[in-house]
């Protein structure tokens, strides 16, 4: 049985793939290469796992030529992408890149296609200007209509109230410029770029780590906006003096809980040997020395585990709130 229509199949429709061994079959592994290529989702993943399919397994899969050079020039354009020194012609509807390692000091840059031959600047990547500096990158472009400035007072609060909300909901790539769209209603604020991978905050546009929410910058997992610069310090004044006392607290009472909770659990988990097991075909005796050593033993390894817990856990609290919160509020 295919795990993804859930219809059953003869073994000779299950592919095998060099990527992984979960199997789906020709008709659902093709129709989800195809969706994958048209939203440029490549590198394909295998529709169970992470695991990224070879080239030569979508080449075999995919059922048009037009699909395969498609998947070809993703997956040109975001080995190019993550190049930094990869530039693209802003000429319209040109998708020439141009390699530019060490043109730093010589700026100007000529698409090199035939018929195309516009001149660019490598630092802006706009249309070579020899008379003057780089031009700031304008601003994103607005998305309300050019009718609106010709609308009532209250129809273009409107439409410009309608067109920040848009605005919103759209964004770009902080590596490779691409438009980006995100319901902005507060879920998860993890972005990954399907065009040159670049993992990135939709709250402030930076590339980011998986520890870039639990920082004192103000972004957080969930929300529509980062903190206000006073509730950043207000709360990070808060941990700072706060810390000690928590810090406190929290291993007051993680100590009796783990020292005491850890033979109680392991006596009743020994204790409650259901009736099919081999706990139950013991006599009274044997259940109560079971028992008894399970427990000593416990008492035994849980001031380790306690030991370990405050030890490890203690000193790794306070060098976040010392270390990088604390630096962070002196910026």
């Amino acid at each position: 049985e295919c795990p993804l229509c859930l219809l059953p199949q003869p073994p000779e429709a299950f592919p095998s793939l060099a990527s992984c061994s979960h199997r789906s079959c020709r008709a659902c592994l093709e129709q989800y290469l195809c969706l994958a290529v048209s939203e440029s989702r490549v590198p394909v993943s295998c529709p169970h796992c992470p695991a990224a399919l070879q080239p030569s397994d979508v080449h075999r899969l995919l059922p048009e030529p037009a699909l395969r050079d498609k998947y070809e020039e993703f997956l040109l354009r975001r080995l190019l992408v993550a190049d930094p020194g990869t530039r693209w012609c802003p000429a319209p509807d040109c998708s020439y890149a141009v390699f530019a390692h060490g043109c730093a000091e010589c700026p100007r840059l000529t698409c090199g296609r035939e018929g195309c031959g516009t001149e660019f600047c490598y630092h802006c990547r706009q249309p070579w200007h020899p008379d003057g500096p780089c031009a700031p990158v304008p601003p994103a472009p607005s998305l309300a209509t050019p009718t609106a400035q010709l609308a009532q007072p209250e129809e273009l609060a409107h439409g410009e109230a309608l067109a920040q909300a848009e605005a919103e909901d759209i964004k770009v790539c902080p590596r490779c410029s691409a438009f980006i769209m995100k319901i902005n209603d507060g879920s998860c604020n993890r972005m990954n770029c399907t065009v040159c991978g670049c993992l990135f905050c939709w709250l402030c546009l930076r590339e980011i780590s998986d520890v870039h929410f639990l920082s004192p910058s103000g972004c957080t997992f969930w929300g529509k906006r980062p903190w206000s610069r006073t509730r950043r310090i207000l709360w990070q004044l808060g941990m700072v003096l706060g810390a000690p006392m928590v810090i406190s607290l929290a291993a007051g009472v993680a100590v009796p809980v783990i020292t005491i909770g850890i033979p109680i659990y392991m006596g009743r988990k020994v204790l409650a040997g259901g009736p099919g097991s081999r706990r139950s075909s013991l006599s009274g005796c044997q259940q109560c020395l079971s028992v008894t050593s399970s427990v000593l033993l416990s008492l035994f390894v849980s001031p380790v585990i306690t030991a370990l817990t405050v030890g490890v856990g203690v000193p790794l609290v306070l060098t976040y709130v010392y270390g990088t919160v604390l630096l962070s509020l002196c910026r």
